[in-house]
C-alpha cells in the first residue's frame, strides 16, 4: 500500500495518524507542498484533483480525499461508532472540518508558514483568520460540554480529522489560549495509545 503524502499537510497527517492507530503498514512517497509541477505526472489517473493524500491499495485501486481514506479504514473499527446517530455525528464533524475549519486554519497556516510570501497574502490571511476563529469557537463551545471527545466518550474519526490542523493552528498565528476545552482535548488525543506526531 502506497501513500502519496506531504509531511507538513494536516490532511495527510490524518491518514498517517489513523494508520498508526490501526497498526497498518504502508509505504510513503512524499510530494512537495509548494512545488506542484510534477503532480500531473505522478497522480494522473489516481486523483482527479491531483492532490495529496492519495492512497493506492495493494491491488492498485486508488482512494483520494482524506475523509474518504479515513472512512475506508475506519469503518468497522472503534473509530466509527456502531450507533447510526453517532456515525452521522462523526460525519457531521468531518464535513465541518472540510468546509469550515480546514479552508480557514489550514490555508492561513500554509500562507504564513510555508508559502514564503505571507505579506503578499495579507488580505486573504486576515479574512481566513476570522473564519478560523469562528470554527475554533464552534469547537470550543461543543467540547466544553462534551464527554471528552467530539462524539461520545472515545476517540473517533471526527477527532482525528479535526486534530490534524487544530494542533498546529498556532503555526498560522492563531492564539489558542482562549480555548481551554480545545487545549484539554488536544492533550487527550496526544496521550492516546498509538498516537504519533505530525513529524513522525
Amino acid at each position: 500500500m502506497l501513500l502519496y503524502n506531504s509531511p507538513v499537510s494536516g490532511n495527510c497527517y490524518k491518514v498517517r495518524l489513523l494508520l498508526a492507530h490501526l497498526g497498518i503498514p504502508y509505504e510513503r512517497r512524499d510530494l512537495d507542498v509548494v512545488d506542484r509541477s510534477n503532480r500531473g505526472a505522478v497522480l494522473a489517473g489516481l486523483n482527479p484533483d491531483l492532490r495529496v493524500p492519495t492512497l493506492v491499495l495493494d491491488d492498485g485501486r486508488p482512494i483520494a480525499e482524506s475523509g474518504a481514506i479515513l472512512w475506508y479504514f475506519g469503518e468497522g473499527t472503534r473509530f466509527v461508532p456502531e450507533d447510526s446517530y453517532d456515525r452521522a455525528k462523526v460525519l457531521q464533524w468531518m464535513f465541518f472540518e472540510q468546509y469550515s475549519h480546514e479552508p480557514a486554519i489550514a490555508v492561513v497556516r500554509f500562507l504564513v508558514a510555508y508559502s514564503g510570501e505571507p505579506a503578499k497574502h495579507a488580505e486573504l490571511i486576515e479574512r481566513k483568520t476570522a473564519d478560523g476563529y469562528r470554527a475554533l469557537v464552534a469547537m470550543e463551545d461543543h467540547l466544553a460540554s462534551a464527554d471528552g471527545y467530539l462524539v461520545g466518550e472515545r476517540l473517533s474519526l471526527a477527532d482525528i480529522a479535526l486534530y490534524a490542523y487544530t494542533h498546529v493552528a498556532d503555526e498560522g498565528g492563531f492564539d489558542m489560549r482562549p480555548y481551554p476545552a480545545i487545549g484539554a482535548w488536544l492533550e487527550r488525543i496526544a496521550s492516546e495509545r498509538g498516537h504519533v506526531p505530525i513529524d513522525a
